[in-house]
């Protein structure tokens, strides 16, 4: 079970990897030169680090209610 710090850790990677993906996104968008591949990345990146923190709150969630 992941304690308080390691919650607001995966809180922290996954909102720094949400940021990074809405940034390049907004690159493209803007015109600038991007690679589709790149985007594709960042985006699984913080797909994944969500699913750990929405894992980690879920598990949390579950032992706070026995």
């Amino acid at each position: 079970m992941a304690g308080p710090a390691q919650l607001e850790d995966l809180r922290a990677e996954a909102r720094y990897r949400r940021d990074r993906y809405d940034l390049y996104k907004a690159k493209a968008y803007g015109g600038r030169p991007t690679s589709p591949a790149r985007l594709s990345e960042l985006e699984h990146a913080y797909d994944r680090a969500k699913a750990r923190l929405d894992w980690a709150e879920q598990e949390r969630a579950s032992h706070d209610h026995d």
